[in-house]
């Protein structure tokens, strides 16, 4: 009988040793996809001199990565189980390594979006995967470990993204924040090629008339939202506008998901994945993280680096205490989640996370002290330390072998959509509270001259691109705090969804 559980122990172990070295070799790859989501906002000022673009061609540059990284989520989930998730990820980290050297290459706007959507289309492909590995690798009581892992590397990304594009920026210059990915993701892939086994496949077919609907739906929509201010909105019954393009790509989504339930073939999003309320919360759960994470960052270091003068560097190291809570404590949280209710971790998570993110922006001012500022993001690091495992390891609870594929897909899709949608508003939000807040401003004054004019000089918003001119400082502060009010109370809002989690099953075996 001894003999028997010391054979048994030994097998795990092994299997184990096995697992997280896959994981380890995989987060390297992930860790660099998550990074490219938010190093853009360190060096928006930067690349907007240096390609001569205003605030809505460098929030596209964003945009158009996430837009691209999202759609086809829905579909290399299903690429991975049929292919094998070792050989999809290789595949997307290649694309992924290459389309980077071609952004830091780019000679202007356009270029850099078009291959910002190449980068995006290879992170679709890596994404999907490791959250496969985890579902099909880990038992369930070793599932939140690594789902803690997972989360860690998660949070420190969102934050490490701007810290080193703002250490790029300041001594090799902006292209230097997509040449970094060429020797680590070189690196990468040696690291996979050793480290990560082959999976059983499973045979899946594919709806492409789903993921032409699904992407022309989701493209509508940001281009809707973002392009909206730009255009003055329109008339609702003018020419075709944003408002037609934005109620154009809800009609199409109803239609992609009417399709989804009523196709022969099997679907790109299978419906009946949603009937388990836990897969279902923490899907909405996740996509208001991902507006949330997405959105904040770019009112905040437009405030550090715009009002208050502070380089790419020093405005990035402001929020390093958001990182560096948050990559100690996911590893903690995550041996614990398994343990303990998920909930019990997920609501206080999201409302400390979103009402850090909403003190934030109520206190910006043209002269609130730094110290001040250094405080939410110790918050902002620890609701995301609670969130990330518990979201996860929720979705992931009832997943069966054959399922993990479309449910990773499903599941980081909707992160994704939630980090478009979060990019697209949050350029609304900044361009139409600055250009009010300016405006009335510079109405106040007694006297509008050479100042005035010249502060309107970048895409008809004052001092984009530089240091704001003083006499608009308390303007764009309390413009870019209340712009941070959107995902604030979208953070606080998933604390209300994850209240729904539902207890889980006793530990399984699988």
């Amino acid at each position: 009988m001894n003999e028997n559980k010391t054979e048994a122990e030994t097998a795990q172990a092994a299997q184990d040793k096995v697992a997280w070295g896959a994981l380890w070799a995989l987060v390297i790859g992930f860790f660099m996809i998550l990074v490219d989501s938010t190093i853009v906002s360190t060096a928006m000022p930067a690349i907007m001199n240096g390609l001569d673009t205003d605030i809505n061609g460098v929030i596209w540059v964003n945009s158009a990565y996430l837009l691209a990284f999202a759609v086809p989520l829905l579909i290399t989930g299903r690429l991975g189980d049929r292919f094998g998730p070792r050989n999809i990820f290789l595949i997307g980290l290649a694309i992924f390594t290459l389309s980077s050297l071609w952004c830091g290459l780019s000679p202007n706007v356009e270029t850099l979006i078009t291959a910002r959507v190449v980068q995006g289309l290879g992170a679709s492909m890596m994404s999907p995967q490791t959250m496969t590995f985890i579902t099909r690798m880990f038992p369930y009581a070793r599932r939140g470990a690594a789902m803690g892992l997972w989360g860690a590397v998660a949070g420190i990304a969102t934050l490490v993204g701007p810290i080193l594009g703002g250490v790029f920026v300041d001594t090799l210059g902006w292209e230097w924040i997509f040449f970094v990915n060429v020797p680590v993701g070189i690196f990468a892939i040696w690291r996979v090629l050793l480290k990560v086994p082959e999976l059983e496949r499973h045979s899946h077919s594919f709806d492409w008339l789903g993921v032409v609907m699904s992407a022309a739906a989701m493209f509508l929509l940001v281009f809707g939202i973002q392009e909206g201010n730009s255009h003055n909105w329109g008339p609702f019954l003018g020419p075709i506008g944003s408002w037609h393009l934005i109620i154009a790509g809800i009609v199409l989504l109803g239609l992609f998901v009417l399709w989804q339930a009523k196709t022969k073939a099997e679907p790109l999003v299978p419906l009946g994945l949603f009937k388990d309320r836990n897969f279902s919360l923490a899907n909405v759960a996740i996509a208001f993280m991902g507006l949330a994470i997405t959105a904040m960052s770019f009112p905040m270091i437009l405030y550090l680096q715009s009002v208050r003068g502070l380089t790419p560097t020093l405005s990035a190291l402001m929020l390093a205490p958001m990182a560096v809570v948050a990559g100690v404590l996911a590893p903690i949280i995550g041996k614990r989640v398994s343990r303990v209710e998920a909930k019990y971790f997920a609501v206080p998570g999201f409302f400390l996370f979103g009402s850090a993110i909403t003190a934030y922006g109520l206190v910006l001012r043209e002269d609130t002290p730094f110290w001040v500022l250094l405080i939410p993001p110790v918050f902002m690091g620890l609701g995301s330390a609670m969130i990330w495992p518990s979201v996860s390891l929720t979705a992931t609870r009832d997943l069966g072998q054959a399922d993990a594929g479309a449910g990773s897909g499903i599941y980081n899709t909707t992160r994704q959509v939630g980090a478009v949608l979060g990019s697209a508003l949050i350029a609304l939000m900044m361009e139409s509270r600055i250009s009010a807040e300016s405006q009335k401003a510079i109405s106040e004054m007694a006297k509008v001259g050479s100042d005035g004019s010249a502060a309107l000089a970048v895409g008809g918003e004052p001092g984009m691109g530089s240091v704001v001119p003083e006499f608009l400082h308390q303007a764009f502060s309390l413009a870019l705090g209340q712009s941070l009010l959107l995902p604030g109370l979208v953070a606080i809002a998933a604390s209300v969804v994850a209240l729904g989690f539902r207890k889980g099953s006793k530990p399984r075996a699988d």
